[in-house]
């Protein structure tokens, strides 16, 4: 491939601009680095040293990161402030560590819900949060403020914390140059578009160039197979800077789509699925298939299991990082979407006697792990289970997830990238933020449990977490290896490496303290204002635009077939309507008919008492019975009964074939016992009596009928009878062309509802965040946390000034606490585990019986905010808002242990907390306790029982992990 040389006039020009450059702010930035600017990255700077902001989309580990450091630079050569932001706290103390290293400890602070260092430096590293609470509080700390880096931006989607980036955006002040940093997304110039509209000068700067090449591979038992044919790498597959090329590709290409869309599936792995299925379909349909099913039938019962089988023998996870250690691809992050499976993982490599460092490694290892340790209470090694970890660590594994202490995490990050750990099983939270690149990841499936049900990953996930694999200025090229599972479909693996679009959707709603600080600075008019200029709604807005050109477009096609339905004889559009009703008339009477006898049988079950005689129809034990217990709050109710066989039964509408009513009733003798077998023959004999002597029922005879039914269905068919007698009386019912009309008629209603709906649709994307605002001033408006004031405006009460301090998803469940005395009769232990009540979420399958509360004040306090929180939901319900989260009560006890000292194995015994998961909700707890001792005007006793009960939990591992 010929290159063309550049002219003498083209070369003096590219050597006056380095010239020009190297006098500037860039250039000497530039000088401190060991690398040279990608071009994406020399633009992204140029932008912010001419005063614009910058949207940089990079693929996870581009180096998308020199651009915020490079506003950092700039703001000290300025003597400005730069606030340098972060979605979790983990990846703020690591970004605060090698800022540090750079600029000196006294240049740079860290604040984070539960630590502040140095916070009045002139860079700051913080979580989003912090910031956000600084710009509605006016803190100082926001003078001579020049620029935020706001790091992982495409966070705004996390549908629960996604808001505060755009609260962040959308309220600095306007003079602040902003940074966005974000993983490649397919939207870039749509987000590049709202940030100009509320920021001024935007660049949107996008690079799908990866200056590490990514190899994507499967593991096939213990071999590494390529997934591609050929020499197919990341940028290839789609081409470098068009994320709407690789948007384009399937999602999943099918074999025989090989190589049209740019790339083709290795075919050795398309033969090894074809192989599959075909044993698959004879191992279900071939030779010996129908013994298997029956063996299978005789083992399970009725349904066979539809096992996946395959020739394959999967490798165990030792022998997976055995043969990437053999090929040289250590060190490796596994994911896998667990937590135990990532611990068993470890143990499991570590009992299979894998060892991936030396003896010196293992020294320095055991050096740093024990220095780590050694601030650790002996008493809590134990129980952090220090000695396994270590253990694993000493070989080169370890796992990281959510679930460890924050400490121990940290040392395995360090450690990793450094090259002494090789081999990290790590949930997908590794992948969000934290810097831990690797030559290699490997993904164990391709689905994952998202709380509900097992779904598949997204090719936006896939990317986010095989974009690890490739050290820059360390590794030639990284690689991303999937483990064959029965049932692998390679052409929709394919379909996931080649496909990225991850677009960045807004999750923008109005909270509480979001409102009512927004009222207390602004105005509502102003506010509303505010708030139609996020995302959300520009979003909306641009969706609104291709939504009415549809309705536009529908409405000339409703006019043309409205002409065609035209009758000389009468209005069509009538008769059709009466074709419609009749129709649906029919309809519903045919399935209404269905539901009005199962309605009216489940009714009849319930009404029946102890004592009453039946005749149930079919069923497992037809004939007489006598109920002996009723069933009345069940959904489908099932009484239990006694048959003239002297068998026990329960009855459903299964067994009816129609209303069931007692036939006679007798009495049932107290000291029936139904497990004695004389009982049981007594009532029977007394049941035989009770028919023979024909008894009628002593009372309830009104159960006896229809219940109805028979009324209800006699309307709906004169109902019918009057629309087929006013459909025949219609003139166009005598029109030779009236099915042909008919046929347009149907054309024309169907488009009709479709139009309509489109029309809703619109309607309901217009001013939406505003209408959301609204409902939630009417909320505060009936709580009292607003009021009137001059000139029909409102006002915000001493309650809700209460409210603009308390940041958190049941802020005002918060403020109704504290409003209505919950914390009066608590002593600093009790607020402690009281406020755990209101920041803590328990895992579903987690959640049971309400524990008895450590005191009577804390169950006094419970009882209060329980009480509240139904009274809140009801009129968030009625005002159609989101509904606050139910109060959790199952980290009170162990955090009543720990405020009273006791030793974290008694805390976490009889719970199914991991440490780190205390640690985190105990920072939680002191973040919410922080915030209620610092709001104005509250009283005094509870703002030293906060202070108190801060001093209390912060101590032990909660201590250690201050940063972190």
């Amino acid at each position: 491939m010929s290159t063309t040389t550049p002219s003498p006039s083209e070369r003096y020009r590219a050597s006056a601009e380095r010239a020009a450059e190297a006098k500037t702010h860039l250039g000497a930035f530039a000088q401190t680095l060991s690398f040279e600017l990608d071009e994406f990255q020399r633009q992204a700077c140029k932008s912010l040293q001419e005063g614009r902001g910058v949207l940089v989309a990079a693929p996870t580990g581009a180096g998308k990161t020199i651009v915020g450091e490079f506003a950092v630079y700039l703001a000290l050569q300025r003597g400005l402030k730069a606030f340098y932001t972060t979605p979790i706290k983990a990846l703020s103390n690591q970004k605060f560590t090698e800022l540090t290293e750079k600029y000196g400890e006294e240049n740079v602070g860290l604040l984070t819900g539960d630590t502040s260092i140095n916070g009045d430096a002139p860079v700051v590293v913080m979580t989003t949060e912090v910031l956000r609470n600084m710009l509605y509080a006016d803190s100082d700390t926001l003078f001579d403020l020049g620029f935020v880096v706001m790091d992982e931006v495409h966070y705004l989607a996390d549908r629960f914390r996604g808001a505060v980036w755009e609260e962040v955006i959308i309220h600095l002040p306007s003079e602040v140059q902003v940074a966005s940093l974000s993983a490649t997304v397919s939207n870039a110039e749509e987000f590049g578009a709202w940030l100009d509209t509320v920021r001024g000068d935007t660049d949107v700067i996008v690079s799908e160039h990866r200056p590490v090449p990514l190899w994507q591979h499967v593991m096939v038992g213990r071999d590494i197979v390529d997934l591609f044919a050929g020499e197919t790498t990341f940028d290839e597959i789609a081409p470098a800077g068009n994320p709407a090329a690789a948007a384009a590709l399937p999602s999943a290409p099918s074999a025989d789509d090989a190589g049209t869309h740019g790339f083709e599936v290795n075919p050795e792995l398309l033969t090894l699925s074809r192989s599959e299925s075909q044993l698959n379909f004879q191992g279900r349909f071939g030779h010996g298939g129908r013994s298997q099913r029956r063996q299978q039938r005789q083992r399970y019962g009725d349904r066979p299991q539809q096992e996946t089988r395959t020739a394959v023998r999967r490798a165990s996870r030792p022998q997976v990082i055995a043969s990437l250690d053999r090929q040289d691809l250590l060190p490796a992050i596994t994911f896998i979407f667990s937590r135990a499976g990532c611990d068993a993982a470890v143990s499991q490599c570590v009992a299979s006697g894998l060892w991936l460092t030396t003896e010196r490694e293992q020294r320095i290892i055991a050096q740093r792990v024990d220095e780590a340790g050694q601030d650790i209470p002996s008493d809590d090694l134990e129980v952090l289970g220090f000695w396994n970890w270590r253990d694993g660590l000493l070989r080169g594994i370890a796992a990281h997830h959510a679930g460890m202490l924050p400490t121990f995490k940290e040392v395995v990050e360090k450690l990793f990238a450094d090259g002494l750990v090789k081999a990290v099983f790590a949930t997908e939270t590794l992948a969000l933020g934290v810097n831990m690149p690797a030559r290699s990841v490997v993904l164990e499936k391709l689905d994952k449990f998202n709380g509900e049900a097992h779904v598949d990953i997204t090719a936006g996930e896939y990317t986010q977490l095989t974009g690890r694999a490739g050290r820059r200025g360390i590794d030639v090229e990284g690689h991303a290896v999937v483990l064959w599972q029965p049932g692998t479909d390679p052409a929709a693996v394919a379909g996931l490496a080649s496909r990225r679009t991850y677009p960045l959707n807004s999750s923008f709603q109005p909270t509480y303290n979001m409102s009512i600080n927004l009222l207390a600075q602004f105005g509502r008019p102003r506010a509303r204002e505010i708030l139609e200029s996020s995302f959300a709604q520009f979003q909306a807005d641009r969706s609104v635009v291709g939504l009415a050109r549809q309705v536009r477009s529908r409405e000339e096609s409703l006019a043309g077939y409205a002409k065609s339905m035209t009758c000389h004889l009468g209005d069509f559009t009538e008769y059709a309507r009466l074709r419609r009703e009749l129709s649906d008339a029919e309809n519903f009477s045919s399935r209404s008919k269905s539901r009005a006898r199962k309605s009216v049988n489940e009714d009849s079950l319930s009404r029946l008492l102890p004592g009453d005689v039946v005749d149930v129809p079919a069923g497992r034990a037809p004939g007489f019975a006598v109920v002996l217990s009723s069933d009345h709050s069940s959904r489908e109710p099932r009484p239990a009964v006694l048959t003239l066989e002297s068998q026990l039964r329960r009855i459903g509408v299964d067994d009816l074939e129609g209303p069931i009513a007692p036939l006679t009733r007798i009495r049932i003798p107290k000291s029936f016992n139904a497990k004695v077998p004389k009982s049981r023959r007594d009532l029977a004999s007394s049941v035989r009596n009770a028919l023979r002597e024909n008894r009628p029922p002593s009372r309830g005879s009104s159960r006896n009928n229809d219940f109805g039914l028979g009324s209800a269905l006699q309307n709906q068919e004169k109902k019918i009878a009057d629309l087929r007698r006013a459909l025949r009386a219609h003139p166009c019912h005598g029109c030779s062309e009236r099915e042909d009309h008919a046929r347009w008629s149907e054309r024309w209603w169907k488009l009709r509802k479709e139009t309509d709906g489109l029309v809703r649709q619109i309607q309901g994307r217009t001013n939406t965040i505003a209408k959301t605002f609204d409902r939630v001033c009417d909320v505060l408006s009936v709580y009292g946390y607003l009021e009137a004031a001059e000139e029909g405006q409102q006002g915000i009460s001493t309650d809700g000034q209460r409210l603009r301090r308390i940041y958190g998803e049941k802020d005002l469940l918060i403020s109704q606490a504290l409003r209505q005395g919950a914390f009066g009769d608590l002593d600093a232990v009790e607020v402690a585990a009281f406020a755990s009540v209101l920041v803590y979420q328990a895992k579903r399958e987690d959640r049971g019986l309400r524990p008895r509360m450590p005191s009577v004040s804390l169950e006094t306090a419970v009882d209060i905010v329980v009480r509240e929180w139904s009274a809140l939901e009801d009129v968030e319900e009625q005002n159609k808002l989101p509904l606050t989260g139910e109060p959790e009560l199952g980290l009170i006890w162990p955090m009543y242990k720990w405020a009273r000292g006791r030793h974290l194995q008694e805390v976490l015994n009889g719970t199914d907390l991991a440490a780190g998961d205390f640690v985190r909700w105990t920072k939680q707890v002191i973040d919410l306790l922080d915030q209620l001792a610092k709001i104005p005007g509250l009283d005094p006793r509870l703002a030293r029982l906060c202070a108190e009960a801060i001093r209390l939990i912060r101590r032990g591992v909660v201590a250690y992990s201050t940063v972190g």
